[in-house]
């Protein structure tokens, strides 16, 4: 078999796992803070930072080990294909929001959750991390996507 497609197909799986990842917990988060209850929100906390670590970490790994794999396996010049390195400035980018901004605000998020309770009122400071980590949430989920629009089209 050719190592070119298996590195291919697991690259898109892990994209599949990464985007997935990353739209459904924003939406949950969302659906789950719209419901005002503590327990609901601290429990889509949790598990936004449980699925992030596995499946937005994974993903992301497994994206850049294939990507890098068939660049190097195959001499593909990344600076020489203007498609792989926008997509790749464009996934580093999201990389560095979430290692830089969205992690630590989940963390901290993560941390007050874990003493909410059904007559919790929820701190002004958690709402605050929480329109950051939707913005910036935001903006780490539309850079990949273009990235991967990259990927498919290669129209540069």
């Amino acid at each position: 078999m050719d190592t070119y497609l298996i590195l291919k197909t697991i690259h898109i799986i892990a994209a599949v796992l990464f985007l997935g990842n990353i739209i459904i917990t924003g939406w949950w988060k969302l659906m789950a803070n719209r419901t005002n209850n503590p327990v609901i929100i601290a429990f889509a906390q949790r598990q936004v930072t449980l699925t992030d670590f596995i499946f937005t970490a994974g993903g992301s790994t497994l994206l850049l080990v294939t990507g890098m794999a068939n660049i190097g396996i195959y001499s593909i010049s990344i600076s020489g294909t203007l498609w792989i390195s926008w997509a790749l400035a464009l996934f580093t980018l999201s990389g560095i929001i979430w290692v830089g901004i969205l992690i630590p605000l989940q963390i901290k998020q993560a941390r007050e959750a874990k003493t909410f309770t059904p007559e919790t009122t929820i701190s002004p400071e958690y709402w605050r991390r929480e329109n950051l980590w939707i913005i910036f949430g935001i903006i780490a989920t539309i850079l990949p996507l273009i990235s991967i629009t990259l990927m498919v089209l290669k129209p540069i």
